[in-house]
Formats: structure tokens, C-alpha cells, sequence
């Protein structure tokens, strides 16, 4: 039985009873207008007994949307569709925090009134796009003014202030995966020669604007920021992306944030330097950043016990684990075996692998 993992942990004010986080999962099971439904409080609420619960990305706009069925945390319906989710966690026993999300250019003018997505620079990325029409090719974003970046940062603060009215603890803002804050920080996205663009301290700009802006929102005992140092991820790489990280998260250090969380890489890093490898990451960034750290992708009991004994973390986040195991922390202390989750179903829209796992 893991020990580490099932003793209580200080979140910023919360007391945590244990340091199995589930981590956020898209499962788009929002309404198509972005309003979280009742099945989304049934989903959450079953799985209260995690240390903490960071709720799925959410947008923090319109601008900020390019998936179909994904919630949103700026209207009046969307703040009330939350808050009967917070309501059935907390009745539960739980704690909960929401994910604040701006894909940026992996969006389409589907989402947008047939107008182009924004990202820091004009860049095409390779891929394609998820719609309620289907799946449609990428389109070259429009590079952001400076004004509009700044409203940008407006948005995520009252997205944090909406996120608090809605009953969550906190917020996680959304710093990885290839987004838009991720589309700041690495080179291969941003081509700016403004205050915002060139060197890794301007790059880092807009992350450090944002996450200034929820401190000054919300505090910063209630924020929490997600990196994927590793994560190519979305076509955005980085020429140096040790030397990035290593500043960006060197300088997190002055925010006293709620926590960091970072991410194991989930593809194919092998021609990264061996520290942002599988397993090398967390270590090698626990190494500069003081506070709470919190670690994600493919851990399993044994792995995040011996993560937290070694003391390369203080927290373990879970993603598709807490997807088929609702009692996933009551299966850890017992050693029961883990139901398999099934991916068919993992951004369908009913309860069929959502709300049916016992």
C-alpha cells in the first residue's frame, strides 16, 4: 500500500487528504454553447475523494474556443452550469480547481464567425481541427495586436474571478500542450520583433502578464500554472527549450503560487537532452523551482510513491486512471486492480463511458 501518496498535503489554504490529484481531461460533455451539464456535476462529484480535482480546460473566452462541447467560464449560464458542478463536489467532501484555456491558433473560423484564429505570429500549424461539422484543415491564424494581447490577459483574470463566483478553490492556468500561452513561449510559434517576441524573456512576456493578472484576481495561494517543458505538442517546438524552462520556471519562483504542475512528455522526445526525457523532467526541474510541485502522464501507484519519496514532487496528478476508477484513491490503498478505460468514448457526448464506471 503507498504511503506518501495517501498522507494529507497544504495547498496554498486547502488542506489536502491525500497527493492523488486528478488531473483535467477534456471529455466533451458541455452543452455546444459551452454550458456545463449535469452529468459533468455527476462525473466530478463521484471522484470528491481525490486530493483535488482540477476540473477539464475551460475558455476563457470565445476568442479562446476550438474544440466542439468544451465548457466556458464566461457567461452567466456557464458561471451557474459550474457552480452546480462545485456544488455536488464540495457536498462530496472534495476540493476542485478549473483549468483556464486559450487554444489560441488551433481553433477554426468555425468557432470565430468565419474570421481567422489568433496566435502570436501568422504560422500555419500542421494538422487539423475537431468542429460539430467534422474535422476540418488548419487555417493561418492572424498575428495579435498589442492591445488585443492585452485584453487577452483581462480575459484570463476575470475568467480566474468568474472560475472563484462559480465555487471552484482556485484556477490552473493553461501553459502547455501547445496552446496559446505555450504558443508564446517557444520559438517555432512566436516570430514577434515586439515586447512579446525574440528573446525567451520577451516570449515569456505574455505568461508572466497573465499569471499577474489571476494573482492580482483571485491570489496567488489560489493559482496554479501547468507546463509541458518536453511537450511537442500541436507543431510548436523550441530551439533551446531547457534553456527556456529553466528561466521560465526559475522565475515562478517569485510568484509563491499555489503550485507548478509540469508534465512527462507523452511522445517521442528521444532526440530532446536525456533531462526532458520520460522520467528525467521532474526531477531536473524540481532542482530549481522551490514550491509546490506537482507531476503528471502515465504514473501509476508505485511510480508516484516513489516520485514522492524521492522527493522529485509533492503531488501526483492522474488523467485517464480517475477516467474508469472514480474510487481510484480507495483502489490505490487497497491494491485492487484498475478497471481499463475505454477511449472510444472519450469525447463522445452521453453518459456511455462517462458516468458509468462503478
Amino acid at each position: 500500500m503507498p504511503v506518501m501518496l495517501l498522507t494529507p498535503f497544504q495547498l496554498g489554504k486547502i488542506m489536502l487528504p491525500n497527493r492523488i490529484i486528478m488531473a483535467p481531461l477534456t471529455r466533451s460533455r458541455a452543452t455546444i454553447e459551452g454550458v456545463p451539464t449535469p452529468m459533468m456535476a455527476e462525473h466530478y462529484s463521484k471522484r470528491a475523494s481525490a486530493g483535488l480535482i482540477i476540473a477539464e480546460a475551460c475558455n476563457i473566452s470565445r476568442q479562446g474556443t476550438g474544440y466542439p462541447f468544451t465548457p466556458g467560464i464566461y457567461t452567466e449560464e456557464m458561471i451557474e452550469g459550474w457552480r452546480a458542478v462545485t456544488a455536488a463536489v464540495h457536498d462530496a467532501g472534495g476540493r476542485i480547481y478549473l483549468q483556464l484555456w486559450h487554444v489560441g491558433r488551433h481553433s477554426h473560423p468555425y468557432y470565430h464567425g468565419g474570421k481567422a484564429p489568433v496566435a502570436p505570429s501568422a504560422i500555419l500549424e500542421d494538422g487539423s481541427i475537431k468542429t460539430p461539422e467534422g474535422i476540418k484543415d488548419t487555417v493561418l491564424p492572424r498575428a495579435l495586436e498589442i492591445k488585443e494581447i492585452h485584453n487577452i490577459i483581462q480575459d484570463y483574470g476575470q475568467a480566474a474571478a468568474n472560475a472563484i463566483e462559480a465555487g471552484f478553490d482556485g484556477v490552473e492556468v493553461h501553459g502547455a500542450n501547445g496552446y496559446l500561452i505555450d504558443q508564446f513561449l517557444q520559438d517555432a510559434t512566436n516570430k514577434r520583433v515586439d515586447e512579446y517576441g525574440g528573446s525567451m524573456e520577451n516570449r515569456s512576456r505574455f505568461l508572466f502578464e497573465v499569471i499577474s493578472e489571476v494573482t492580482r484576481r483571485i491570489g496567488a495561494a489560489r493559482t496554479g500554472l501547468r507546463l509541458s517543458p518536453s511537450g511537442i505538442k500541436l507543431d510548436v517546438s523550441d530551439k533551446d527549450p531547457v534553456g527556456l524552462f529553466s528561466y521560465v520556471i526559475d522565475k515562478l519562483n517569485e510568484y509563491k503560487l499555489a503550485y507548478l504542475h509540469i508534465m512527462e512528455p507523452y511522445v517521442d522526445v528521444s532526440h530532446l537532452p536525456h533531462y526532458l526525457q520520460d522520467r528525467e523532467i521532474t526531477p531536473f526541474f524540481r532542482k530549481i523551482y522551490r514550491g509546490t510541485l506537482m507531476t503528471n502522464v502515465g504514473f501509476d501507484a508505485e511510480s508516484g510513491e516513489k516520485t514522492l519519496r524521492e522527493g522529485h514532487a509533492d503531488l501526483i496528478a492522474y488523467g485517464k486512471a480517475f477516467i474508469s476508477n472514480p474510487d481510484l484513491v480507495q483502489k490505490f490503498r487497497t491494491g485492487a486492480p484498475l478497471t481499463p478505460w475505454d477511449t472510444e468514448t472519450f469525447y463522445t457526448q452521453g453518459e456511455k463511458g462517462y458516468n458509468d464506471y462503478e
